[in-house]
């Protein structure tokens, strides 16, 4: 049986999908059309100088958790993330200039540099946290998100989830906390739903887990 906070979690976000306003639907429109464009990653390496002077020429980011490690993500939540940030549906001003369409070639460009991304090896030596809380990180993690990240917190592309392996400590803390705050608007309902009752020592200890996930 779901717990009460699963069970509510499950049907927002049936409701939330159910009501979906137009300017959402016109961003859908968009995803759906990019997943269906054939990607060439040789031209995506040539369009990732871009992301380089962020995410570092080989995708791992920044230690400080800045910038997140982007390589061997799945390409099909980059291209999500890309369009979010590019409709303003995700507030990062960081990254406006460098989704800008005619900047990155339109939809085919993305879907490139999306799927070059994606073929990166990833991360081998992410930030860890402190190591304390491991075991409550993995209670946290097995009870509330491996419906949806899978076992080995490697997501499912096919669903958007991402992959939560080999990414920096910081960045996961910071992530977690402001979808918990409703601050990144562009996160699934059902996860802010399930954060409200994660305390900050909650949050670390599952991203302590995470990152140290192979």
């Amino acid at each position: 049986m779901l717990s009460p906070r699963l069970l509510s979690s499950t049907v927002l976000l049936l409701l939330s999908l159910a009501v979906m306003p137009p300017a959402y639907a016109e961003d859908s429109a968009k995803l759906n059309e990019a997943v269906t464009l054939r990607p060439d990653p040789e031209a995506g390496k040539k369009i990732y100088p871009l992301c380089a002077a962020c995410h570092g020429e080989n995708g791992f980011g920044q230690q400080q958790g800045e910038y997140p490690s982007i390589a061997g993500q799945h390409q099909r939540v980059i291209l999500k993330q890309l369009l979010d940030i590019q409709s303003k549906k995700r507030i990062n001003p960081t990254m406006y200039a460098f989704t800008d369409m005619e900047t990155l070639g339109g939809l085919q460009g993305m879907a490139n540099i999306a799927a070059y991304t994606a073929s990166l090896p990833s991360n081998p030596n992410p930030v860890k946290g402190d190591g304390e809380q491991l075991g409550k990180g993995e209670t946290l993690y097995t009870t509330y998100c491996i419906s949806c990240h899978g076992n080995n917190a490697l997501g499912n592309e096919e669903q958007y989830y991402p992959r939560l392996t080999n990414q920096h400590y910081p960045y996961l803390v910071r992530e977690l906390s402001w979808i918990r705050d409703k601050i990144r608007k562009n996160s699934d309902p059902a996860m802010v739903q399930i954060l409200q009752d994660f305390g900050n020592d909650d949050i670390q200890a599952i991203a302590d887990y995470l990152s140290r996930l192979p």
